[in-house]
């Protein structure tokens, strides 16, 4: 069956790893774990979860042995997406189109809640049996040398004009680290680090990242709220380094295919069963807007 025809059903299942390790609604603290659930289950397209599923499929693994990367991944994301739209970092109401964490709670549980599906990522993972160097391998890319650090970098370059470089790096560690490490955990965990084919996969994931990026950027000047589900046109009244603004609409969609070329000529390379990656790459750059 062609990958886009079982997205669904690797959605519903990542869905139901997460459902399990969440704190039910009604266990104390109450206003906590219902932030929780609120902040997973809010319309996330599951993007990293689905590139782990395709990663698997490429290396011929059963689904069952990533469903604990999948929902580890996924669980990050949504922590990092609460602490983005803080009044501290993006100041965001809105969420995939609902009221924002802090906006349905407060900060204060805003905060706590990316706190706790942060820990609660890294305790499913460790319960799941990984290996000691794919858990820091993950903690690698979202710490200061990748998510974290990226964020920080995006925040220092508010009101400036980073070069191009300066500002792909700074994708690379805030949205690419993640995206990544989707794809790598799988290989990381079940192929031995000598296997050459585990740099083409990398190539091919951090390409994929920073296209990500570049098309977020190009959604928040072209897009509408209604498509993006958050308020459009944020990145230039917060003076964000964003890429369409600093070097033109066109040199961002030019890039973007450039990206997407170099993760397709990976993938090319790699051989096996590349279909589900490239399906998602090429999802990630024709998003509408």
């Amino acid at each position: 069956m062609p990958f886009e025809q079982h997205t669904q059903s690797l959605i519903e299942r990542v869905e139901s790893t997460l459902d399990a390790w969440l704190p039910a609604e009604k266990s104390q603290p109450e206003s906590l774990h219902q932030a929780m659930r609120y902040a997973v289950f809010n319309g996330g397209k599951r993007i990293r979860p689905l590139l782990s599923y395709a990663s698997a499929d490429l290396l011929e693994l059963d689904h069952a042995k990533v469903d604990a990367i999948a929902a580890t991944i996924e669980l990050i994301h949504c922590y990092s997406l609460v602490h983005d739209d803080l009044p501290a970092m993006d100041d965001d109401d809105l969420r995939r189109g609902k009221p924002t964490v802090h906006k349905a709670f407060d900060e204060a549980t805003a905060i706590l809640c990316g706190d706790a599906l942060h820990t609660l990522a890294f305790c499913g993972l460790a319960q799941s049996g990984i290996s000691s160097t794919s858990i820091a391998y993950l903690a690698q890319a979202c710490g200061s040398e990748g998510m974290a650090g990226g964020q920080a970098l995006d925040l220092q370059f508010e009101s400036t004009r980073p070069g191009k470089a300066e500002i792909e790096h700074m994708f690379s560690l805030k949205t690419g680290a993640l995206l990544t490490a989707s794809v790598m955990l799988p290989a990381i965990e079940h192929r031995a680090s000598d296997d050459p084919m585990l740099v083409q996969l990398q190539r091919f994931a951090e390409s994929v990242g920073l296209a990500f990026q570049i098309i977020d950027d190009l959604l928040d000047v072209e897009g509408t709220s209604e498509q993006i589900g958050k308020p459009a046109g944020s990145d230039a009244e917060l003076e964000k380094a964003s890429w369409p603004i600093l070097f033109g609409v066109e040199a961002a969609r030019q890039r973007a295919q450039e990206l997407v070329d170099i993760a397709a000529s990976s993938l090319n390379q790699l051989g096996g069963n590349t279909e589900g990656l490239k399906w998602l790459a090429e999802r990630i750059l024709r998003r509408n807007f």
